[in-house]
């Protein structure tokens, strides 16, 4: 306290002012700080956002959807022998832009499955191909019950009844 009467003297101001500066003083830095921290908080909820938004999983399935649309239909290999396609149905386009899908009627066994051969399950796109190959090499190829498929981002019990008609776990 001395040394704001001795600052006060100098600067010629009473000892209320000399107070009222320094209530003043510490207010200012105080809000600053607080707005400082809010900032902060902001920045984090802001990249929170961003990050959500960059990985949202419609806009993601649907601009590789649009992409592999331009490149030719994935191509069968001689190692689905579990395979089997409707050639009773005929195939349809509903676009020009579109590739005429084949309808799956076998199953697949799931643990020897490539991308292509799971992307012919309707329903599931590139990006679902490529989170249950990810999943079967997390579980080191042996995945034993179909309740363990609702580990992966994107399925529910919805798309895991859809699975089960049209997956064998071996």
């Amino acid at each position: 306290m001395k040394f704001l009467n001795d600052l006060a003297v100098r600067l010629g101001i009473t000892r209320a002012e000399m107070t009222a500066v320094t209530l003043l003083t510490f207010f200012l830095l105080l809000g600053g700080g607080l707005q400082y921290s809010g900032a902060v908080q902001d920045a984090d909820s802001a990249i929170r956002r961003a990050e959500a938004a960059q990985f949202s999983e419609a806009d993601v399935d649907s601009l590789l959807a649009i992409a592999l649309k331009e490149k030719n239909a994935p191509m069968e290999t001689a190692a689905t022998p579990v395979m089997r396609y409707s050639a009773d149905e005929p195939v349809t386009k509903t676009s020009s832009r579109r590739a005429p899908k084949k309808k799956l009627t076998g199953k697949i066994a799931f643990g020897t499955a490539s991308a292509a051969q799971l992307q012919q399950i309707p329903g599931v796109g590139p990006v679902m191909a490529r989170r249950l190959i990810e999943f079967r090499q997390r579980k080191g190829g042996k995945v034993e019950h179909f309740n363990d498929f609702l580990e992966v981002k994107g399925i529910g019990k919805k798309k895991l009844e859809h699975l089960k008609q049209h997956l064998i776990l071996n």
